[in-house]
């Protein structure tokens, strides 16, 4: 392996190093980190089939890390939910590779098949960008439907809860943080639909409005998404549609 080269995306930092053919291997963590995941070891040993170890220099001492090929960092890329996913496939594609192959100790020139092939990725990238905001607004333009469907109220009914009442009481029962919370509510498959909308009674809330749950609804919900999930510790568990483990209590506080 050859020394590492460092580059910088929106602040977060990518390392990668070329091998004696000069292929490109980046730092699996690195990768895993600035895309969000929550368990990256996990991630790696689900997404990344090309991955392996390899001494690398870092900080003056030899260490033997987890490094992945360019094909592993779009399946990883491709299962992210960072909405700056796509943004940084391009940067790889754009900047990163071209730089390690001028830059790199490992030296040559673009294959004329490497050229198409970069020039593929990125035709790839844009038509799945593209493809991806048609869903977006198809998205946005059900939930404008939906709304248009909902209650709307000038007050919050009793047996409602707003999304910061969600998260404080399935945070008091379970334990469970606000992004497991945000997940239920808006990904997963048997997610509570929502009550209505209710106005914001605030001067500087200028008109808005907020979404509101039935708490039966959203406590039969949360029950069993809990029930579905498998505790790897005493207060650590997994779900087969969640990304990464999560804290989970068991016992219902009453």
């Amino acid at each position: 392996m050859n020394p590492l080269v460092k580059f910088d995306f929106n602040g977060a930092g990518v390392r990668a190093v070329t091998d004696e053919h000069g292929e490109a291997w980046f730092i699996a963590r690195d990768v895993a980190e600035l895309l969000d995941y929550v368990d990256t070891d996990q991630a790696i040993r689900t997404h990344c089939k090309g991955a392996q170890t390899y001494p690398v220099e870092i900080t003056g001492q030899v260490r033997h890390v987890k490094v992945i090929p360019e094909r592993d960092v779009y399946r990883l890329v491709m299962r992210s939910r960072l909405p700056a996913a796509e943004a940084f496939e391009e940067w790889v594609v754009g900047e990163v590779l071209p730089t390690i192959r001028k830059t790199g100790s490992y030296q040559r020139p673009m294959t004329q098949a490497e050229m198409i092939a970069a020039s593929a990725n990125i035709l790839v990238s844009l038509e799945r960008q593209q493809a991806q905001q048609q869903v977006d607004l198809v998205r946005v333009e059900r939930k404008v439907e939906d709304m248009e469907r909902f209650h709307v109220w000038d007050h919050r009914p009793s047996n409602c809860l707003s999304l910061t009442g969600v998260k404080a009481e399935m945070n008091k029962r379970y334990g469970l943080s606000g992004a497991v919370v945000d997940y239920v509510l808006k990904d997963w498959p048997h997610l509570p639909n929502p009550a209505g909308m209710v106005r914001n009674g605030h001067e500087e809330a200028l008109g808005s409005q907020y979404m509101v749950w039935a708490k039966t609804l959203v406590t039969t919900a949360f029950k069993r998404f809990v029930s579905e999930c498998q505790m790897e510790t005493a207060t650590q568990a997994r779900h087969p549609y969640f990304e990464g483990r999560f804290r989970l209590v068991q016992e219902v506080q009453s």
